[in-house]
């Protein structure tokens, strides 16, 4: 960071300062001092200049208030930030709350104790208490709205400082006598704070400030101390927490009045005076440091004795309460950022996240990626890339590079072992710097390797690309320097301080003031340098003849590195002259940043407090009022940019930030050409050659079409393109030609196409219109010709809007295009991303057959379920095997089968039984089922029905399911029939009757059928589970003696039914209708069974004995079951609806099951009671 003194005000009547708070919210200084003065100011930038933003704009005071009400001097002033309220009190104890009205300030509350005087007052973070204590030991909390919440008077305790912790759990209070006590937020002692920093310190000592910062903006990384606390006698230490056992020490050597962190804890200023050992005056100065007590800089400051510091809320001003004045120091801060190919890559801290946001902003497209990155040291840009130097996450000390393109993707990283406290990168090396040691590792980027290289990529760390130095090792650049961290670590008493490199040379500044130079790629240290100051900051221009060293106290000098001197005495004063200006005479003060231009070896940028000034030959331009940080200086242009302002909103980047400036020699040949003319400008750019003036005067010749001249000058700027457009122009006849050609070359096309189109050239136009892709238009004049239009140029026209639509996903719109375009390929797909079936159904039958995009239409039909359309597409381009395996795939196995019959496929049957397989072997047996029925392989359906039927059925559970069971076993077979017909008829093609086909279908079945149980009786199943079930539900409903008559007909099913329920279901029916003779035949039959146990057959003989004893074992009126079926052997059908035995000659029959009833039964019906098919 650099600081300068930059403002002063003068407080009336000489009256002394004692305080002095700036409001970081609203920009409000309040400062206090004797004879009850306190006055409220604020700076104000008044500017319309969208240049002059930030520190350069001029600012003026818009409040000068004095508040009058206190009579003693002013001892504290505190603000609350989030209430905007002013809290005051003076030496007399009084304590006055000021808040904003209209633009001025009004007493809001007073309060005075009357026995004594307040030392401090402090606001907790969300300011919604304020806490304030007394010289005598009292402690009070109050709310912002002036309620007292506790307070407390600590015994014999002299208290002088107080400090909230930013989660407002914890008050620090500090003592008189240097100590400082840690209470909890209701006033109750925890514990003495340990202070380090005062070990071997003798003598009477006060507590200088005591600050804690609440962590607003973030912190600078993970666990980052953030509490100060420093005493006057210069001592100070900075802590993680309020107990934290080891903190960072400090030892300012200087007499402390006061101290504060920035916004965001990054940098503590530390104000007070030094003694000045030449003259017996003291000096005020201000130190400032990292968290991590690092000396940043040191700002000396006039006047007598300083006694209060205070930041701006952005941490870009400081305000300095020195005597009876105001100073103003304006800083530049240390900003980690960097500018690659266009982008400016910075970085900040967010409260809501440990890392830092490190944005890439594209300037050019004004787009931004963010890239989060933990314990962020440095941004180093080159060329496109740029370096990213962080810590690593482990616990040892190993730090990380991470080489990044310019939208932050990483593209290589190294890990090192040592800090890269600098780090500096060319078009080919990353060169990072500890104290003691440098490392060099040359990167190579992925882009410009060919395949083979990027395999050896791996190996590289054995061959050399990276390498270690000592800096007081002397490398003759021939060895190999070796990758070997060790001697890294070897002390020296000299440190390195900066360094800096070009392709060819590297610059390393040393504390001493000493600088060595090296040759790059092969280190060599060619010579060494002796300066009487330490460099800060060093650069080297385009041809690496001149060095620009910046030092510690912002002073700008120059060194000739001059390859003559090349002895390696190391003496400069004696060197050959200099090719221009006497770099040994120039000096600059309060420089914080240069850049010398990329093109130029003579001409570089400068910033000297808030001005920019552009030296050519070390003859400075006039200046240029800004405070940006340069980017690039190229061209004759330097781009700049507003960091202060970015990084106020850094989310939001603005364009307005980024200033180009152009120099004095540009501008003047612009006015010259404007003005004057083209000869004398001609001439003035003779006298001062460059590429950018020969370009501006090319294109003010073509302007006026003076093409000798422009042709003369894109030689001059060696712009190849330009000269063959000047021999193009100079080809066409007509003038007005030429002048729409030039009017297109700087890009005005509307113009250009407006004078093609009075020239009555539609067709250049319409060209010029291609050309830029703008397609729109072409449309537009196409439909606006007369004649017919190139059909061609029109389906072109509507594709490449189509293509327009379709790379944005509008859909909807990119098809009525390529309906227009005929763009069938591009069509296919939006309408499957628009999920619109049926128009890609149309656009299948609109193809001619053996079109090259059937097969993908195919595809999309099968990604989203859509068999039958998918086979048609196959089908159409002829390929069958596809469509198959879009069946299979979609399970549509009967489509396959078919499909595979049709075009005599063999692997279907293979196919198929694998399937089959497959699923059997996962048990799922009635997807086998489902699979077999698709595939019109009925038989086999039909088999592993009637197996899981059996099982069913023995598991003698639910009669009911076991029963649909073998209704869909048997239906199944009755499918194998119709089938095994079907194929004999197709067979015949009608030459004989229905009848012998029928009879040759049946005889292939026979020859076929192994299994004839299941073809010939595939009702057996079902019809002894219907009667089963009826003759119960006949029983339950009270029909005993047609429940009787449908159990007798269970006597044929012994082989489905166990003989155990038929006999039972028949002696209890038989018994229920008094049938005892049939009852007692059932009984026989269930005595004499073999599967019994002698216990079941026990109780059944006992039963039969109760029941026989007292009715005869005779039927009132005999079976006609049994008559009839003894007469005529069963050939009689049986009612399925009743069970009764039909008799008459006109009966009902299935469709389906070929089962019978009578007419009048099943009229009440609409289903078959066995099968379940509907009635015809």
């Amino acid at each position: 960071m650099f600081i300068y003194l930059s403002k002063k005000i003068a407080i009336p009547n000489s009256t002394r300062l004692k305080c002095v708070s700036w409001n970081k919210d609203q920009g409000y200084i309040a400062c206090g001092g004797e004879e009850g003065l306190l006055k409220v100011l604020k700076l104000e930038t008044q500017t319309d200049d969208a240049k002059l933003k930030g520190l350069a704009a001029p600012s003026n005071l818009s409040m000068n208030q004095t508040l009058e009400g206190h009579s003693g001097a002013v001892q504290v002033v505190t603000w609350n930030e989030q209430y905007q309220k002013l809290t005051t009190s003076d030496q007399n104890g009084l304590i006055i709350v000021w808040m904003l009205y209209k633009g001025s300030w009004y007493e809001e509350m007073i309060n005075n104790r009357n026995k004594s005087v307040v030392r401090s007052m402090s606001w907790n973070a969300s300011g919604q208490k304020i806490c304030i204590v007394y010289e005598d030991g009292a402690v009070i909390v109050g709310s912002v709205d002036g309620n007292r919440i506790w307070g407390k008077e600590l015994k014999g305790i002299q208290l002088a400082h107080v400090a909230w912790s930013p989660d407002s759990k914890i008050l620090l209070f500090g003592m008189a006598n240097g100590e400082i006590h840690i209470y909890d937020n209701q006033g109750n002692f925890i514990v003495k704070m340990t202070i380090s920093c005062l070990i071997n310190v003798t003598g009477a000592i006060s507590i200088a400030g005591i600050h804690w910062y609440p962590g607003t903006e973030g912190y600078i990384e993970p666990d980052c101390p953030c509490l100060a606390v420093c005493f006057d006698n210069g001592r100070g230490q900075i802590m993680r927490y309020e107990n934290d056992e080891n903190p960072i020490l400090l030892d300012t050597q200087m007499n402390v009045a006061s101290i504060q962190w920035n916004h965001c804890g990054s940098v503590l200023a530390v104000a007070g005076c030094q003694k000045n050992i030449t003259m017996d005056k003291d000096v005020n100065v201000v130190q400032f440091y990292t968290p991590f007590g690092e000396h940043l800089r040191t700002l000396k400051v006039p006047g007598k004795q300083m006694s209060a510091v205070s930041w701006e809320g952005g941490g870009l001003r400081i305000g300095l309460a020195v005597d009876s004045f105001i100073y103003f120091a304006n800083i530049r801060p240390d900003y980690k950022w960097g500018y690659c190919s266009n982008t400016v890559v910075y970085a900040y801290t967010r409260p809501d996240r440990l890392e830092y946001s490190v944005v890439f902003w594209d300037t050019k497209n004004n787009e931004k990626f963010v890239k989060y990155v933990k314990s962020l040291i440095s941004i180093t840009t080159s060329g496109d890339f740029c370096i990213l130097a962080t810590k690593a996450d482990d616990n040892q000390p190993q730090f990380v590079l991470v080489l990044c393109n310019s939208i932050g993707t990483p593209l290589d990283s190294k890990y090192i072992d040592i800090d890269p406290l600098f780090v500096t990168m060319t078009k080919t090396h990353v060169i990072a710097a500890s104290k003691e040691a440098f490392y060099t590792w040359q990167y190579r980027v992925a882009k410009k390797l060919t395949a083979m290289e990027i395999n050896q990529v791996a190996k590289t760390r054995k061959e050399g690309r990276e390498r270690v130095y000592h800096i007081d090792d002397t490398p003759t650049g021939n060895t190999d320097g070796t990758l070997d961290f060790a001697k890294a670590f070897t002390a020296t008493r000299d440190h390195i301080c900066c360094i800096t490199a070009t392709d060819k040379t590297l610059i390393v500044g040393r504390e001493s003031g000493i600088i060595q130079r090296y040759s790059l790629p092969n280190v060599a240290l060619l010579q060494k340098y002796t300066l009487n100051y330490r460099a800060y900051q060093l650069s080297l221009n385009c041809n690496s003849s001149r060095l620009a060293i910046i030092d510690i106290a912002g002073v700008l000098t120059f060194l000739d590195l001059d390859s003559r001197a090349s002895s390696g005495d190391g003496f400069v004063g004696d060197q050959a002259a200099a090719p221009s200006g006497d770099p040994s005479k120039f000096e600059r003060k309060d420089v914080w940043d240069m850049k010398w231009a990329n093109d130029n070896p003579d001409l570089f940028a400068m910033m000297e407090k808030t001005r920019m000034y552009v030296f050519r030959n070390l003859d400075p331009e006039e200046p240029i009022q800004t405070s940006g940080y340069i980017c690039n200086f190229e061209d004759l242009e330097i781009k700049s940019v507003l960091l202060d302002e970015i990084m106020k909103d850094p989310e939001r980047p603005n364009k307005d930030y980024l200033i180009n400036f152009e120099i004095r020699s540009l501008r003047d040949s612009r006015a010259l050409i404007e003005k004057v003319g083209i000869e004398d400008a001609s001439q003035f750019i003779e006298d001062n050659p460059h590429p950018r003036l020969w370009r501006l005067l090319a294109e003010a010749a073509l302007q006026k079409l003076d093409l000798k001249t422009a042709e003369q000058a894109f030689v001059r700027c060696k712009d190849y393109q330009g000269i063959e457009f000047v021999k193009r122009l100079g080809n066409l006849q007509s003038e007005s030609m030429k002048q729409a050609e030039v009017v297109a070359y700087f890009g005005r096309f509307e113009e250009a196409e407006r004078m093609y189109l009075d020239m009555d050239r539609r067709d250049l136009a319409i060209n010029l219109r291609i050309k830029l892709g703008d397609w729109f238009r072409v449309l537009q004049l196409l439909k606006t010709g007369s004649g017919d239009s190139d059909d061609a140029l029109l389906e072109q026209a509507y594709n490449a809007i189509g293509d327009y639509f379709a790379d944005r996903q509008k859909w909807v719109n990119a098809v009525q295009y390529y309906l227009q375009g005929r763009k069938q390929e591009r069509l296919a797909e939006c309408y499957y991303m628009l999920e619109d079936y049926d128009g890609l159904e149309r656009l299948a039958n609109s193809l001619p057959e053996n079109h090259k995009l059937l097969p993908d239409i195919g595809q999309m039909f099968v990604t989203v379920g859509m068999c039958e359309q998918a086979v048609n597409a196959y089908l159409k381009c002829n390929q069958p095997k596809a469509a198959v395996e879009a069946c299979v795939h979609l399970n549509q196995w009967n489509k396959a089968v078919e499909l595979a019959k049709d075009h005599n496929m063999k692997e279907i049957g293979p196919l198929l039984s694998k399937y089959a397989s497959h699923l059997l072997e996962k048990n799922k047996r009635l997807e086998a089922v489902e699979l077999y029925r698709k595939a019109h392989h009925f038989l086999d359906a039909a088999k592993l029905m009637f197996k899981i039927a059996d099982e069913e059925a023995k598991k003698r559970t639910r009669p009911l399911r076991v029963k649909k069971l073998y209704v869909l076993a048997a239906l199944l077979v009755e499918n194998y029939h119709e089938q095994m017909k079907t194929s004999q008829q197709s067979k015949a093609k009608g030459k004989k009757s229905e009848a012998t086909s029928a009879l040759a279908g049946l005889l292939e079945e026979d020859a076929s059928s192994t299994d004839n149980r299941i073809v010939d009786n595939a009702w057996r199943g079902a019809e002894a589970y219907h009667f089963f079930l009826l003759a119960q539900r006949q029983l339950y409903d009270g029909n005993v003696d047609a429940a009787m008559k449908t159990a007798l007909h269970l006597r044929d099913y012994e082989d489905i039914i166990p003989a155990v329920e038929i006999y039972s279901l028949l002696a209890i029916c038989s018994s229920a209708n008094r049938a005892f003779g049939t009852c007692s035949r059932a009984f026989i039959k269930l005595e004499s069974l073999e599967s019994l146990s002698p216990e079941q057959r026990q109780s059944y003989e006992e039963l039969a004995l109760e029941i026989f004893t007292k009715y005869p074992p005779k039927d009132n009126r005999k079976s006609e079951l049994d008559s009839i079926s003894e007469g005529v052997e069963g050939k009689l059908p049986t009612c399925i609806v009743t069970g009764r035995i039909i008799s008459e000659y006109q009966f009902w029959m299935c469709s389906s099951c070929k089962h019978c009833a009578m007419e009048q039964e099943i009229n009440r019906y609409n289903f078959c009671p066995l099968c379940h098919s509907a009635l015809a």
